[in-house]
């Protein structure tokens, strides 16, 4: 039994304030999930993400017990297993919504997608360890691209645009800490551009995804079909002012007017209920998030400690920025959660194994406690 315990010597070196702070945002969520769905389903939402909050903490404190580089020793396994699953999904799952993200397992579903990022960062630190970070060879480069396209095909056929935005993200988070020649990453950025007109004059869109984007260029003019939910959500938050609705007093959030308000748009029950100041200490807590993940990676003592930390960062902070611009109108709309904030198991249980990850090397990043 005394494997699965941590040493009281690591366990001093624990990064409580961020692990602290990822809790604190998780119960906020299930305040604000009861908010908006009590009225229909009671206390059915909040109690399944009370469960899914405990299940996470649980996964932390077995990703705590083992060294990562241990961990990074499976990322193979890890990886191909998550490929695999969404592989299983792509060929048995049927759209939900116009996609086909989701596999069904009775009443349940699980997300592969959002498994397969930890999978992603896992194998392209591992490799860049492996590699000792020469990602400027270009054969490495073209084996760490391998690894990174594959799940990013199998999830833009579902299609989930914006899963794949958030592997993309990671990846380039991880290419630009990596050293990449600043050529490859320019030219990368300017190929967006054909690349997007490319997407937009074939048949890759779906129809509901065009529409999104003509929704985000000119709201007003779809408010009342496809851009109902955005505009219900930009006057929900304007409505909160500085303090808010206060609690259970969302008009548009508790009301049942923004729809998916419970998973993608949570933060538009934010703004409502807690208002401006509400919603600017949620992002001063993602900030401490995202800056104590930059600062274990730099105190890491080694690439793949330091490649984990910048990937976990790199998706979060997409995750964050999109979610929170979607609900206001300056990004479109995607089905990107937020952060321990929304609903949704496979989220949670994601955000709390890359939490643990994070954690795990900054518990480590000292020499003498390294192989402890």
């Amino acid at each position: 039994m005394n494997k699965y315990l941590i040493n009281s010597k690591l366990l001093k070196q624990l990064d409580i304030t961020m692990f602290v702070t990822a809790i604190f945002i998780t119960i906020f969520g299930i305040i604000n999930i009861y908010s908006v769905t009590h009225i229909k389903f009671g206390f059915y939402y909040a109690e399944l993400q009370m469960l899914w909050l405990i299940v996470g903490l649980a996964i932390v404190y077995f990703i705590l017990v083992f060294d990562y580089n241990t961990i990074g020793g499976y990322a193979k396994l890890i990886y191909w297993a998550g490929v695999g699953l969404l592989l299983f999904n792509d060929i048995t799952s049927k759209a939900v919504k116009g996609a086909s993200s989701w596999i069904r397992i009775g009443n349940r579903a699980i997300e592969p997608g959002e498994f397969v990022k930890f999978g992603l960062i896992l194998i392209l630190a591992k490799k860049l360890d492996d590699l000792d970070g020469d990602i400027n060879n270009p054969k490495n480069f073209l084996i760490l691209s391998f690894y990174a396209l594959i799940p990013m095909f199998l999830i833009v056929i579902q299609p989930n645009l914006g899963m794949t935005l958030i592997c993309f993200f990671i990846t380039l988070g991880i290419y630009f800490i990596s050293g990449l020649n600043l050529k490859v990453l320019v030219a990368g950025f300017f190929s967006v551009v054909p690349l997007s007109l490319i997407i937009w004059f074939s048949d890759i869109l779906k129809p509901y995804q065009r529409q999104r984007i003509l929704v985000f260029l000119d709201p007003e003019s779809y408010q009342q079909n496809a851009g109902f939910q955005l505009m219900q959500s930009i006057t929900g938050i304007g409505a909160g002012g500085l303090i808010g609705s206060g609690f259970l007093k969302g008009v548009r959030a508790s009301g049942g007017f923004i729809p998916e308000v419970h998973t993608d748009f949570i933060f538009s029950a934010v703004g409502e209920e807690w208002g401006f100041f509400g919603a600017l200490f949620l992002i001063a807590l993602y900030s401490i998030l995202i800056y104590k993940m930059i600062k274990h990676a730099k105190e890491s003592k080694d690439i793949i400690g330091r490649l984990i930390c910048v990937g976990t960062a790199s998706g979060f902070l997409f995750s964050i920025f999109q979610n929170i611009g979607m609900t206001i109108g300056i990004m479109p709309i995607a089905g990107i959660t937020l952060p321990f904030m929304s609903y949704g198991g496979s989220s949670i249980l994601v955000n709390f194994m890359s939490l643990g990850i994070v954690l795990n090397v900054g518990m480590r990043k000292s020499r003498l406690n390294f192989y402890s």
